[in-house]
């Protein structure tokens, strides 16, 4: 039997940390399907209009797609 992923890319965001951002994707997407494995891709951030720092991060979601004979 051979196994399939399919890979999203998602970004994550939050003005805790990079790590947060990171958790907030990856439980989000969880809630729509079992995600099976994650990449962190990419992290940069911004200041808001506030004076907040806002960390972004790009995260590749693998998920195991259901294989049917």
């Amino acid at each position: 039997m051979s196994k399939s992923f399919e890979i999203l890319e998602l970004v994550g965001i939050s003005t805790e940390s990079a790590s947060d951002a990171v958790k907030n994707v990856i439980f989000e997407a969880n809630k729509i399907s079992p995600v099976a494995w994650f990449q962190v891709s990419e992290e940069r951030g911004r200041v808001t209009p506030e004076g907040k720092i806002e960390f972004q991060v790009t995260v590749k979601v693998g998920r195991k797609l259901n294989n049917s004979k």
